[in-house]
C-alpha cells in the first residue's frame, strides 16, 4: 500500500474511523525547553482521539551516550506492541504543528518496516484550527502486532562520516541554524564544541517548513540549490541529535531524491569529541 507523505486535517477527520488508520502523537521538545515545559502533561491536556504518545526520547537507545540514537529493531517492536501500534496499518503521525519532530517519527517507523506512514499537515495546531475535537488524558490501547525489520545502510556511523568529510563521495548536509553551524553561539546541549563537520553544507530545517508542512517543490529545490546541495548526488543528513535532519530527508524524499541517509549521531556525537576536526566557516 502506498500513501502520501502528508494528509490534511479534513482527510484525516473523514477517515478517522477507518479500520486501517491509526494516529500517533509524536510531539517533542527542542533541547532546553524540558526545563520549562512538560511535554507529557501537554499531551494529556489535549491530543487527537485515541492517539498514543510516540515518545521519541523514550524510544531512543538507552545504552547510547548520545541523544535520540535509534534503538534495536527488537526493542522498538516490543515498545510499539505495548503502545498498541500495528505495523500493518496506515500510521499518521503529528507534532504540535511546527514539523519539528513528526518527521523523525515518520522516518523511524518507515525504517523499522512500516509500509504506510504519513504526517498530519499542520499538526495539532492545524487540527484544532480546523475545528476538530481533541481528547484528554492518557491513551491505553490493547497490545497490537508489530513486526520490525531494519536496514543498517540507512544510517551512517561516525567512521563513515569521517571518511566522507575527508575524501568525499557524498554531501553532508547539516540542518542546524546557521549561527550554530558557523560556531557563532553555544550549542543548546552543554559540553559540545561549536562549529560543523568539515566539508558539510548548511540547510537550516525551518527554512524548508511553512505552516506545519513542507514548502512547495519549487521553493525546496531553490533552497537546496542556493545552499550548494546537488540533488543528483548522495546526501548524508545531520543536525544536533538526528531529529531535524529528518526534515531534510523528508524534503529530499518529496523531491524524489534517492540515496539519502542519516548520520544519527549528528553533532551530539561529533561535537562531543576532542579528537575530530571542526570547521567554523
Amino acid at each position: 500500500m502506498t500513501c502520501s507523505l502528508f494528509v490534511t486535517a479534513d482527510w484525516l477527520a473523514e477517515h478517522y474511523a477507518d479500520d486501517d488508520i491509526q494516529v500517533l502523537d509524536a510531539r517533542m521538545l527542542p533541547p532546553g525547553q524540558e526545563k520549562v515545559r512538560d511535554i507529557q502533561a501537554e499531551y494529556r491536556a489535549g491530543h487527537l482521539p485515541d492517539a498514543p504518545f510516540f515518545n521519541i526520547e523514550a524510544l531512543s537507545d538507552p545504552a547510547s551516550p548520545y541523544p535520540h540514537m535509534l534503538p534495536r529493531a527488537e526493542a522498538f517492536a516490543v515498545a510499539m506492541r505495548e503502545l498498541g501500534v500495528s505495523s500493518e496499518k496506515h500510521l499518521v503521525v503529528y507534532d504540535e504543528g511546527n514539523l519539528f519532530s513528526a518527521p523523525r517519527a515518520w522516518w523511524m517507523l518507515r525504517q523499522f518496516g512500516v509500509a504506510s506512514v504519513s504526517i498530519l499537515a499542520g499538526g495539532l495546531s492545524g487540527w484544532r484550527e480546523a475545528g476538530y475535537e481533541v481528547a484528554t488524558g492518557d491513551v491505553a490501547l490493547p497490545e497490537a502486532e508489530f513486526e520490525a525489520s531494519f536496514d543498517p545502510a540507512v544510517v551512517k556511523r561516525i567512521t563513515d562520516v569521517m571518511v566522507i568529510s575527508h575524501e568525499g563521495g557524498a554531501q553532508i548536509v547539516d540542518a542546524r541554524a546557521a549561527n550554530r553551524f558557523y560556531g557563532e553561539m553555544d550549542e543548546p546541549r552543554p559540553g559540545l564544541h561549536r562549529g560543523h563537520i568539515p566539508g558539510s553544507l548548511n540547510v537550516p530545517w525551518n527554512e524548508l517548513v511553512e505552516n506545519g508542512q513542507l514548502k512547495s517543490p519549487e521553493a525546496l529545490t531553490a533552497i537546496f540549490q542556493r545552499q550548494g546541495v546537488k540533488l543528483d548526488e548522495p546526501v548524508v543528513a545531520s543536525c544536533g541529535s538526528g531529529v531535524t535532519a529528518v526534515v531534510l530527508i523528508l524534503a529530499l524524499t518529496s523531491l524524489g531524491v534517492e540515496n539519502v541517509t542519516l548520520y544519527d549521531g549528528s553533532w551530539g556525537e561529533w561535537g562531543s569529541r576532542d579528537d575530530l576536526p571542526i570547521a567554523t566557516r
